[in-house]
């Protein structure tokens, strides 16, 4: 798919994250043979200012009616166009805030903005024109990872389980459990003998994100101080929990605005933070249902870890220690934009990024597309 695998050689790869949450850019450096991490390099983030979520949040609306992943009606053909000019800026803003030369990138991981996930229909559409990306930023560019899964009977989703265990491979404590709280909340369970069980467990931040920016204009619930304000409407929560997807057995996935939330809405507004964290950090804790085994470690990566609600709450309902990234040392920031250069690397050498136990593929795939700048850059 492309070209001769090379195994063992180191390549110089950046990997590009726009998650589900609307926030920004993640853009992070990594050396990797597409097997091992030879080198962690910088990492930064790229803020979007109002317009830019707003042109986001429109493409996202307009597209829960398309039937066809090539559609692309006039608000997602603008948020595509004006998301790949944002990520080449970032890339180029990276490049000589680092002091890194261009020349010097093997590849670049290209996630895009999710704006459908609908893998039981066979259908997700990642926004982002890689051609684009390539001609812009004078790099070879690795985009549309997921949709081969999808195509194949796959979920698509999470994507990062392969770069977890890597990561995490000098860590003494098996079973793992590796969460990332972002829009969704997804988390990859780690095994004695590095088996992978990955899904998504349930919402994240994008629910109670929205929830703040309803009601108080502000884009999160900072530190989770509202939802420690509040008090939970339990009721609610049980609801919320009964919904069909939790009793799915594993690999699962998830839309942004798979669950209902109207019921909140009666809820002041630190009642429903704290009924939205609680519905996070439950249904996080019910993933252990899906597990052959109770994890030794819980690790919490994204954005979620800052909310000392949720990080609380799943601490009470888990049997061991909860902690953030940080506290083994990695950064929970640049996490899933590392794994994006990761991914890149590996399906450039042609390998698996995709596994039966982390998508329910039926077996282990590689995926995404190239795009090569003009002329063609040899990597």
């Amino acid at each position: 798919m492309h070209g001769k695998v090379v195994m063992g050689k180191v390549m110089r790869a950046i990997g590009l994250m726009s998650g589900t949450s609307l926030d920004g850019i993640d853009v992070a450096y990594l050396e990797t043979d597409g097997e091992t991490i030879a080198k962690r390099g910088p990492a930064q983030t790229f803020p979007y200012d109002e317009r830019m979520r707003g042109t986001l949040a429109a493409a996202i609306a307009a597209a829960g009616n398309l039937t066809s992943r090539r559609e692309r009606p006039a608000a997602l053909s603008e948020a595509e166009h004006a998301l790949t000019t944002r990520h080449a800026d970032a890339v180029a803003e990276f490049l000589r805030a680092s002091g890194i030369e261009a020349a010097s990138i093997d590849v670049i991981g290209f996630h895009g903005q999710t704006v459908l996930h609908r893998p039981d229909d066979g259908l997700t559409i990642q926004l982002g024109l890689g051609e684009l990306l390539a001609g812009a930023t004078r790099c070879p560019v690795i985009y549309d990872l997921r949709a081969a899964d999808v195509a194949a009977g796959g979920q698509g989703a999470p994507l990062v389980p392969v770069y977890h265990r890597a990561l995490t491979a000098k860590l003494p404590q098996r079973p793992l459990a590796i969460v990332n709280i972002g829009g969704v909340a997804n988390v990859t369970w780690i095994g004695r003998d590095g088996a992978l069980i990955a899904f998504d467990t349930g919402p994240g931040n994008a629910l109670l994100d929205d929830w703040m920016l309803r009601r108080t204009k502000l884009s999160l619930d900072e530190d989770g101080a509202a939802a420690a304000r509040g008090k939970t409407d339990d009721e609610i929560v049980r609801d919320l929990l009964s919904h069909t997807f939790f009793a799915r057995p594993s690999p699962k996935s998830l839309d942004r605005n798979t669950f209902a939330t109207r019921a909140i809405e009666m809820l002041s507004t630190d009642d429903g933070a704290a009924t939205l964290a609680a519905f996070t950090a439950q249904s996080i804790a019910k993933s252990r249902e899906h597990m052959p085994e109770e994890p030794e470690l819980w690790i919490v990566a994204g954005g979620g870890r800052r909310n000392r609600t949720i990080m609380r709450l799943l601490a009470e309902r888990v049997q061991h220690a909860v902690v953030p990234a940080e506290a083994v040392g990695i950064d929970g920031d640049s996490l899933e934009a590392e794994a994006w250069g990761y991914l890149a690397v590996r399906s450039a050498k042609g390998l698996p990024i995709t596994f039966p136990g982390t998508t329910g593929v039926r077996a282990p795939m590689t995926g995404g597309l190239r795009a090569d700048p003009s002329p063609a850059r040899k990597t």
